[in-house]
């Protein structure tokens, strides 16, 4: 791959709205299994809208010798929230109600159609009960992330989604979606978050910026296994630290890169290993 194309503003979201259109991203399908088994009595299964969110950096610092890059915005949770420390996608919980009305009246209505980058172009191929569960996470993951970045709804372009991913720990499914927010916009985080991190696309294409997680439950987890537990990661640093990306989201973006880019991940043999300890407030937040 021409790894250039990553500091193009032009051409990349239209390759990346082209690949996924292609993508089965079986929302309907999961969705239909979530709402069946909790209405059987089975043990109630979560579900959460995010964006896996592309901005271009005009003069980004991580290479000041081009006019700009394509960055992933990430988060990191704040020690109020569940999994607090870890790197995610803006985004959280499905509010049925409120998502289905937000859904119909910003997306279905038309409200965020702006060519050429626009939410309904992205659905055009999708049965249209594909696009009324896809528009209902948009909905939700936009909720959100105005909620946890203050992102206007309005300066979001939808590029598609992504397979979705089950966590068991949290009994929590995962509906991701790529989307473009509006060049050099400014987050404003509310307590939930600790801060913004923005990594360059490009970083994910460097075999230096893996390595393994090794993960230990503390003696206040409530877990029957201690671990450790072995994880790919990628390890990003920048001029305030470093930060480790793993867990779902790791694996939500892999699936972006393989399906977009036909990335694989390079051997975790000899990577860089890096730990951490997980206690009882990992699974609850420390409010």
């Amino acid at each position: 791959m021409d790894l250039n194309l990553l500091d193009q503003n032009d051409r990349l979201p239209y390759l990346i709205r082209k690949s996924l259109a292609e993508c089965d991203a079986d929302f309907a399908h999961k969705w239909q299994d979530i709402r069946q088994n909790n209405h059987s009595g089975q043990t109630g299964q979560l579900a959460a809208g995010v964006l896996l969110l592309l901005s271009y950096r005009s003069h980004h610092i991580s290479d000041p010798k081009n006019h700009g890059a394509w960055v992933l915005q990430l988060i990191k949770r704040s020690s109020l929230t569940a999994q607090g420390g870890d790197v995610s996608c803006p985004g959280g919980m499905l509010h049925p109600l409120l998502d289905w009305a937000f859904s119909l009246f910003f997306i279905r209505s038309g409200i965020l159609t702006s060519p050429p980058l626009s939410s309904a172009s992205a659905l055009p191929e999708t049965p249209s009960e594909g696009k009324k569960i896809i528009s209902l996470f948009l909905a939700n993951a936009l909720r959100e992330s105005w909620e946890e970045l203050h992102l206007n709804p309005l300066h979001v372009s939808l590029l598609g989604a992504l397979p979705t991913y089950s966590l068991h720990l949290f009994r929590r499914t995962i509906f991701p979606l790529v989307a473009v927010a509006r060049n050099n916009w400014t987050p404003v985080p509310n307590r939930e978050v600790e801060k913004i991190i923005e990594i360059p696309l490009k970083n994910f294409f460097r075999e230096d910026s893996y390595g393994r997680y090794m993960i230990q439950a503390g003696e206040t987890l409530p877990h029957p296994d201690q671990g450790p537990w072995e994880f790919p990661c990628l390890i990003h640093e920048d001029d305030k630290g470093e930060e480790i990306l793993w867990g779902a989201t790791f694996y939500i973006i892999m699936n972006f890169l393989r399906i977009v880019f036909d990335f694989q991940l390079p051997d975790m043999h000899s990577r860089r290993i890096r730990e951490k300890t997980l206690n009882h407030d990992y699974l609850t937040g420390n409010r």
